[in-house]
């Protein structure tokens, strides 16, 4: 848990160069914490306290490459995301492989890095899917995707194995609409999204739910739940 994190660790974030990656960033080189940012994107290398320790350019589809830099890594938070209205196949195909398939590779990479760590410490990966995993976002292309991972991240929650949850922590980060490049009149400020995310991640809730809808605050434990019934349906009856 963040609580018990010391400054010595080391949190990653993916599009750490994004609207809610720098207030993160700017959030966690506050507290103390070293930073490595994963960007699609250009950087400035200038190195202050609102830009992460350290920057790895990365493109989706090649994720297994950065094992190396992932094994350095106490805390992964997934947030790279895009949000394309085009009703062109392409962008369903790109949508689901950046905001669905990259990050589950991502997630069986750091559990795989989890399983064969020796150390006393407990990795932890927190999953941004958004609210649009069971909600309108008005485009379906990224109401597709985000269903993919925030079921994929479900099942992979519940369906680990007990050696594993020894080692891993997953959580799942939804979110509301916040203000960003790509959403200029969301409702959250990413600075208070940041905040709640520092604050919310204290607690032993998988679950971390950051938005102004309260069906939001209903239907997600309520899913949660039924998926968690499931899979103990599943361990009873097919192993």
């Amino acid at each position: 848990m963040i609580n018990s994190i010391t400054k010595e660790k080391t949190i990653g974030i993916t599009g750490a160069s994004g609207t809610l990656g720098r207030e993160l960033t700017k959030l966690f080189r506050q507290k103390g914490y070293k930073v490595i940012g994963f960007t699609h994107s250009k950087t400035d290398s200038k190195k202050n306290l609102e830009s992460p320790n350290e920057w790895i350019k990365w493109e989706c589809g090649k994720e297994s490459i950065l094992k190396k830099h992932l094994k350095k890594i106490d805390i992964l938070i997934l947030n790279h995301g895009i949000y394309n209205l085009s009703r062109e196949n392409s962008n369903y195909e790109n949508s689901i492989e950046i905001n669905a398939l990259s990050k589950f590779k991502f997630l069986n990479l750091f559990e795989d890095i989890a399983k064969k760590d020796e150390s006393s410490t407990k990795k932890e990966i927190w999953i941004n899917t958004s609210e649009a995993e069971i909600l309108p976002a008005l485009n379906p292309s990224y109401e597709i995707s985000k269903a993919l991972i925030g079921q994929l991240v479900s099942f992979k929650k519940n369906l680990l194995d007990k050696d594993i949850k020894k080692k891993l922590t997953i959580k799942k980060i939804i979110l509301g609409p916040f203000r960003s490049d790509l959403n200029p009149i969301g409702i959250m400020s990413p600075k208070f999204v940041s905040k709640k995310i520092y604050d919310l991640a204290s607690s032993k809730s998988y679950l971390i739910i950051i938005s102004p809808n309260p069906l939001t605050h209903i239907l997600f434990p309520l899913k949660e739940f039924w998926t968690f019934m499931y899979c103990k349906f599943i361990y009873k009856y097919t192993t």
